[in-house]
């Protein structure tokens, strides 16, 4: 029987007897497991699983990538080399085994987990974990006496790495384990940890590398980035587990009316608190973490039963997510509201329920969310996806079926990024001095920088040692300095201080502390005592947001109503308030585009009315009545529709490719717009449409051939038109401005202060112009375009779209709005309104574009769509509330 796939067709079998099977257990492993390992699973009940034993047996020989579903015992298969190995007591300990997590919480969470087993078999293995939350005299002692087993993110690594005692610390090394490596591979924190784990190997040339993986689209890939590359094994071998059981999935089919736009889903709570009483524990997730504080605040409106509800997302004091975690493994909550913070691994037997609040985005996403309920492998993870609003019933409907299906959507491999490649540089000369070939060697062991070309490499030497050649006359830029010896040091020891306090990948925004000063729970503004700094620090929340507040103005954090007494320094100082209305903090991280993958399969369900049955009615008479006014897009063809609407005409492009490709397409069609003197106005875009109005009335100029609808969406665009535009708009400047502070050209952290975002935006602006006119290749430029191309353009993908619908766009000119039009002329001049106003503002807006669709004569049509006022200043048309005449109506047919 074949258990495992392996790096090649003709890999050797792994060392030890051969296996017997009961189920997917294993017996007759002796050779492998040491007589108290053997006791331990007998004590609980448990036969160890073949892929655990097979992991064992395959990381003793070669690098290993292991996928295995959640509940299968992965994290233990992981550490069984580890805790085998170090079974003996040695004279001499050192550090043995690096865990690298991607999240904090998972890597406390794994300690926590991990102490049970060496406590119950007593190994007498010393397990710490290091993350951004370890105290710095912590840190400082596990340099000196490093434990046998050290968790830690892959930040801390960078660190690690760049100090002077780096070589003796990991002289010893003998295996890192990569957890969830599929969601921080394909990354700048990927790139960061691969050229990380390249000299880790330079430094303990016997290491062994674990991968841990749950879901992955192309195991190829993780497997080449296990293994250092140029040499004859450039793959990682494959450990398959068994499949577990399969998931128990639906979708909400809401009682209410689904809202035609709008994330806050709403309409949904009173389901969504009914079904958290009825499970016995529940996990909520949001993929914002200003939709986790809104809806944490709505469900405690509802908690009439007193049931513990706790939140947690990354903008939390640490300690009280620590609380809220230790909570839940306890089993003294019945549900947590969270983020992405808990995508990950978090092991909480307990939860069985998962409940998706809006669309995923991902399947690969949904697989790991949905996996943290029931975490054994024969049982089924049960969960309930609950859409926002109609195209996200669609999405919902494209993620449950990839799910069943087991279909990943993880991303695709990527070549490393410049401006990590300068940061690594300046990191390995803050640890010794180093040789430039033999570091341009190491860099392209790693497999996102296995192309690395060695000009490109001294490219990025240069700029670390003078900022490059329009720089270079600058001394504050010369970080590293050439020796005698032909090798590269720091300049100086602030150099390497200020590395340590800027290290990292992850662009935050701008944050003030939250602290919590006395003044009691009660109306805002009625306190008007002294600030006062005393109190705890609740969390940190963007300086953005608080801008846009007066003092004693309300606002949602950390579950509580909070007013803002002021802001000191770096601290926004709050007391607690009662208030009907308080605002949400806006974050600038949180938000995923939609998936590739998942954008076909709803392409797919839209243009395949027979598999509507399984969408919900609302949904489905929605469709059928787009069929009937307009057409539905089809899986390879681009659907555009025209329209009048209150004295401007409209486009529509339902191309379904996601927020950031069609927000490039809709700034590259509009310029071509203006050049043939159209006058577009303004666009909009979502994840599954875009919007353009304008004077011209597009949709007679297409139908009479004096405008050809392809040659405004044709493929040259990607050419001039987006040099073009780059060269005029902001976007190259802040993705410069990320790649900038990244690279080390710009600290943010000193020692006893940090820059504001306006000083670095100052800082960074500047030399963006130096560079642009005197040094158009340099490496950040370099880097930015490369960044813009992949992130916030998403230029890959809207070239295949273009590509794909070429020769294949249907128009239909309409007299009026079609009903799936509705959602996407919703998001066109929403002011930022919170909570419960936004959603009566949006059904509002939804009403009157619902009586333009219904109306049956053009006279109505025309009298509903003139009634429909502009607002003043933008030039953007608001929609308001009209008429009555759909409160009526069954609910069903919309």
């Amino acid at each position: 029987m074949t258990i495992s796939r392996w790096g090649r067709p003709d890999a050797p079998p792994a060392r030890g007897p051969p296996l017997t099977f009961q189920g997917p257990f294993v017996t007759g492993f002796d050779f492998d497991l040491p007589p108290r390992f053997l006791a331990w699973f007998s004590a609980r009940g448990w036969s160890p699983r073949r892929h655990q034993i097979e992991l064992l047996r395959s990381a003793r020989e070669t690098n290993t990538l292991l996928i295995a579903p959640t509940g299968a015992g992965k994290t233990l298969a992981g550490f069984l080399p580890s805790l085998v190995d170090l079974e003996m007591p040695a004279k001499r300990r050192a550090l043995h085994t690096l865990y690298i997590s991607p999240l904090k919480a998972l890597a406390v969470d794994v300690e926590r987990n991990l102490e049970t087993p060496i406590a119950e078999m007593r190994l007498g293995v010393k397990v710490e974990t290091r993350t951004g939350d370890t105290s710095a005299a912590k840190r400082q002692r596990q340099r000196r006496d490093p434990p046998d087993i050290l968790l830690t993110t892959p930040e801390q690594l960078a660190l690690l790495l760049a100090s002077p005692d780096a070589e003796h610390l990991f002289a010893g090394l003998r295996h890192v384990v990569f957890d969830e490596l599929h969601a921080i591979a394909a990354s700048k924190r990927g790139d960061l940890l691969s050229l990380g784990l390249a000299r880790l190997r330079s430094l303990a040339p016997g290491l062994r590398a674990i991968g841990l993986s749950a879901t992955v689209r192309d195991p190829a890939e993780l497997r080449r980035w296990l293994a250092p590359q140029g040499r004859a094994e450039a793959c990682a071998a494959l450990v398959i587990a068994e499949p577990g059981a399969a998931p128990d999935l639906s979708i909400l089919d809401t009682k209410e009316q689904l809202p035609w736009a709008g994330h806050s889903a709403r309409h949904a709570l009173g389901e969504i608190y009914a079904a958290i009483r009825a499970a016995k524990m529940s996990l909520v997730f949001v993929n914002t973490r200003a939709q986790a504080e809104y809806i944490f605040q709505e469900l405690w409106r509802r908690n009439d039963d007193g049931l513990a509800i706790a939140l947690h997302h990354g903008s939390l004091d640490v300690q009280q997510r620590r609380r809220v975690e230790e909570a839940m493994a306890a089993g003294r909550l019945k549900s947590v509201v969270c983020t992405s913070t808990l995508d990950l691994g978090i092991d909480w037997g307990d939860v069985d329920l998962v409940i998706n609040v809006g669309a995923p985005k991902g399947a690969s996403r949904l697989a790991q969310r949905i996996g943290r309920a029931n975490h054994r492998l024969d049982e089924p993870s049960r969960a309930i996806l609950v859409p926002a609003n109609r195209f996200e019933v669609l999405e919902c409907r494209a993620a449950v079926d990839a799910a069943r299906e087991g279909a990943q959507d993880t991303a695709l491999a990527r070549s490393g990024a410049l401006d990590v490649l300068c940061q690594h540089i300046l990191g390995m000369a803050c640890a010794a001095p180093f040789d430039a070939a033999a570091l341009f060697a190491e860099a392209r062991s790693a497999a996102p920088y296995a192309a690395l070309t060695r000009e490109t490499f001294e490219s990025a030497l240069a700029f670390v040692a003078t900022g490059g050649y329009a720089l270079k006359t600058y001394e504050r830029f010369a970080r590293i300095k050439q020796t005698p010896d032909g090798r590269w040091r720091i300049a100086n020891g602030r150099v390497a201080q200020t590395y340590r306090l800027n290290v990292g990948t992850i662009i935050e925004a701008d944050l003030l502390k939250v602290r919590l000063v006395p003044g009691g729970a009660r109306p805002a503004a009625t306190y008007t005592g002294p600030l006062r700094r005393g109190g705890r620090v609740l969390g940190e929340i963007e300086e953005s947001f608080i801008e846009m507040l007066a003092p004693k103005d309300t606002f949602l954090f950390g579950g509580e109503i909070l007013a803002l007494q002021g802001v000191v320094e770096n601290e926004a100082l709050v007391s607690r308030a009662n208030a009907e209305t308080p605002k949400i903090p806006s974050y600038a991280g949180g938000k995923f585009p939609l998936s590739t993958y998942l954008a076909m399969r709803v392409r797919g369900i839209l243009s395949s009315p027979a598999g509507w049955s399984a969408l919900p009615d609302q949904v489905a008479d929605w469709l059928d009545l787009q069929r009937q006014r307009s057409a539905l897009p089809p899986p390879d063809e681009l659907l555009v529709e025209s329209f009048p609407r209150g004295g401007r005409f409209y486009l529509a492009l339902y191309p379904f490719e996601g927020r950031l490709a069609h927000t490039t397409l809709a700034m590259l069609v509009t310029r071509r717009m203006e050049r043939a003197g159209l006058k577009p106005q303004g666009f909009v875009a979502n994840d599954y449409a875009l919007c353009i109005w304008s004077v011209s009335n597009l949709g007679a100029l297409f139908e009479k051939g004096s405008v050809r609808l392809e040659d405004l969406l044709s493929e040259d665009m990607l050419g001039d038109d987006l040099e073009e535009w780059l060269e005029e708009s902001a976007l190259m400047k802040r993705t410069f401005r990320n790649c900038a502070i990244i690279s080390g050209l710009i600290e943010r952290n000193f020692i006893d202060r940090r820059k504001t975002g306006r000083q670095v935006k100052i800082s960074t602006d500047l030399i963006y112009d130096v560079l642009r006119r005197h040094e158009p290749q340099h490496i950040l430029l370099r880097a930015a375009r490369a960044d813009a191309a992949t992130g916030l353009l998403d230029l890959d993908r809207l070239a295949h779209m273009l590509t794909r619908v070429r020769g294949k766009i249907i128009h239909k000119a309409l007299s009026r709005v079609s009903p799936l039009a509705v959602p996407i002329l919703l998001e066109i001049g929403r002011e930022t309104v919170y909570g419960e106003a936004q959603d009566v503002v949006l059904a509002e807006a939804a009403q009157t574009l619902v009586d333009e669709v219904l109306a049956e004569t053009p006279a109505a049509q025309e009298n509903l769509a003139k009634a429909a006022p502009v607002r003043k200043g933008r030039g953007k048309p608001q929609a308001a509330a009209l008429s009555s005449r759909w409160k009526g109506r069954n609910r069903s047919s919309f």
